[in-house]
Formats: structure tokens, sequence, C-alpha cells
């Protein structure tokens, strides 16, 4: 008898894990949890970080490349992908593609981006309320969806109705432990439960950003400024929530503030989309005020500075710096203006309004007699 040759065994290509950012304070928390193991071993999977540059106008916007610290975050990763020049000319948020037209966009991604036909693919992607992560999961009509939340919208219920052919594929949604034991209600409506990065993870990726940050003339600057206190800069007009001069006058109510409560040196971290005479303002009320006065203007987080120049008092509005300073440094906190923004926003629905009630709600206010010197949050 002849013998019947073996079959050979039919090879698997390699799981591709797609990890959609469009801020540095998300790739952190995919680094951190990366790192905590929480999507396997790198070494089971080809991962691909998925840039997109969602500012109103991206050909003037601060890129994500430009961030102190993002090189040694996209090394995590066996490639990187410019989300904007995939799909260009169209913009990030306003893009998706037409329910006739997904299987050809797929196709045509896993050419350029060199993944197998065949190979199963997972999504780690931010809001997935909104384009660009609702277009990906269209688009991956099969794969598995992982929600990371870095901000304090995750505390808030899902503020668009997610179709079920998307619900039904994700499998969690990641978070940071920014208000301790209060349980993110983002997707709960579907059943998906949130998972935690770990604490000292997150904080050793911030650390990590810190380190790679050395030699930058404006942390320099900063640093020898000694600032006491921090103020960061809101982005509300280019909202239209607030007009540009009330925007302004928020900002000078914060240096103000932080002057009563005894602060000499100060130091303004601007939003990158702000207008550069906001710290011309603010430079006029410093010297009004005798207070040292430093704007920071290099691509660094804020988290870079609490780790670098160690203030004791951190003032916005409500920002998720504000909670991460609180949560992970330990640095006291206040908040100017959040009544007014509240007042302000619409529709009621507004995703900005869970931030901005915690906020007011945790926070003591800066401008209130029994607390100028802020408190830690939660």
């Amino acid at each position: 008898m002849t013998a019947t040759p073996a079959a050979t065994p039919v090879r698997t290509p390699p799981r591709t894990q797609i990890f959609q950012v469009s801020t540095l304070y998300g790739a952190a928390t995919l680094a951190a949890a990366l790192d905590a193991g929480q999507f396997g071993r790198a070494l089971d999977s080809h991962r691909i970080l998925l840039v997109s540059n969602n500012a109103a106008v991206p050909e003037t916007a601060l890129r994500l490349e430009e961030m102190r610290g993002y090189g040694s975050l996209a090394a995590r990763f066996d490639a990187v992908v410019d989300w904007n020049e995939a799909i260009s000319p169209h913009h990030p948020s306003g893009w998706g593609p037409r329910s006739e037209e997904t299987v050809l966009w797929q196709r045509a991604f896993r050419l350029a981006w060199d993944i197998a036909p065949d190979a199963p693919v997972d999504l780690a992607v931010e809001s997935i309320q909104v384009n660009p992560a609702r277009a990906l999961a269209a688009i991956f009509s099969e794969s598995a969806v992982h929600v990371y939340a870095d901000g304090l919208m995750s505390y808030g219920p899902t503020r668009n109705r997610m179709p079920q052919s998307i619900a039904c594929r994700i499998r969690r949604v990641l978070h940071l432990d920014l208000v301790t034991g209060v349980r993110p209600l983002l997707l709960a409506e579907a059943g998906v439960e949130p998972e935690l990065v770990p604490d000292d993870a997150f904080r050793a990726v911030l650390s990590e950003i810190a380190t790679a940050a050395e030699g930058d003339r404006g942390l320099a600057a900063a640093e020898a400024a000694a600032p006491t206190a921090m103020l960061l800069g809101q982005y509300l007009a280019a909202l239209t929530i607030l007009t540009p001069e009330e925007e302004e006058e928020l900002h000078i109510r914060m240096l103000r503030g932080a002057a009563r409560a005894g602060h000499t040196s100060i130091l303004f971290k601007p939003h990158p989309t702000a207008p550069a005479r906001y710290s011309r303002a603010l430079d006029e009320a410093a010297a009004e005020l005798g207070v040292r006065l430093t704007t920071l203007d290099s691509p660094l987080l804020a988290e870079t500075l609490y780790e670098r120049c160690a203030p004791t008092l951190v003032v916005g509005c409500f920002s998720t710096a504000m909670f991460t300073a609180a949560a992970y440094y330990g640095i006291p906190v206040a908040r100017v203006g959040t009544r007014l923004v509240l007042d302000r926003i619409t529709p009621y629905e507004n995703s900005n309004r869970i931030p901005l009630t915690i906020t007011d709600h945790l926070v003591p206010d800066l401008d209130a007699r029994d607390g100028p010197g802020g408190a830690e949050a939660g």
C-alpha cells in the first residue's frame, strides 16, 4: 500500500490589533493597558497604532507625533498608520463609509496596512459613539471592539444610540480610576462591563513621557520658574460655548484666584487650540497682580509638568488633567467657571455636561471664600 501523505496544517495568520488614538493622553492610556497585559502578549499579535487628528483644521493643528513622549509610546506598536491620510480628503470626524462600501474599504485597508485577508482583527477605539471609531467598527464588521475612555465622559451615559450590530461586539470599556468609587455608565445599556487600567501602569507611562521630555526648552523654562500653581487653559470658545472674551476672562479669574491663594509663581498651560492673545492678556493681569507668570509653549502633557515642576495647586474649569493631578499625583485642585459653562452648554444632553457636573460637585471653587487653596478631588 502507498502511504497517504500527511495533510499540511493550515497556518492561521497572526491576529491584528488596531489601536485608534487622537491624543497623547489616550495613547498613554493604551500604553498602560498594553504594559499591564490587558491586550495579551505582544508576540501573539501584530499591533497597529492608527493616529487620527480630529481638529477642525488638522493641517494647522498640533500633530500627535510632535508631542514630547510620543516616540516611546509608538515604539510599543509594530506599525503606525495615519488615518487622515488613509481617508484623505475627508475629515476624520465627518467621514464614514456607506453600508454598501464597507467590504471594499476593509479589503483596501487590509492591503494597505499589510493585514492578511483572513487574519482576525481586533479594534481598540475611543469615543465609539462618533467617527472615526464608528467608521472603523463598520468597516471591520466582524471584529471585536474594545473601547477605552481617557477622560471623565465615560462616567456619563452613552450620548448616541449604538447600533446593535456594533454594540453586540463591544467587549469592555477600559478606563482610568479618575473618580474613585464611581462606576462608568458608558455603554452600560449594552451590558458592557468597565475594566480598570491599573494605576501603577498608567503612572509609570506618565513618568516615561516626562523623562522623554528632557531637554525641551519650554520645560526647562517652566522648571526654572519653580511655579507653585498651574493653570489649565480651556478651549470653550472654539466649541462656541463661550465667546473668546469670556474665555479670556475665565483664565484671568484663574490667575487672580491663584494669586489670592498666595501663589507668586504661576504656570499657564494653554490648550493647543487657544489663540495666542490669551497669554498676552494674562501677562498684563499678572503684571497688575505682581506675580510671575510663565506661559508654556511646548507640546507637553500637563502630567509632564506635574512630574517635573511639582506644583501645589492645579486650577481649571473641567479638564481631565485636574483629576489626573489629584488621583495620580496628590496635587490639590480647584475649579473656576463651571456654573457659567453649565448654563451655556446645549443641548442638555451635551456630553460635556457630565465632566462639568462631576467637577462642580467634587472640586472646590477657587472663588469661594472658604476654599481658595483647593483640595484633592474625590
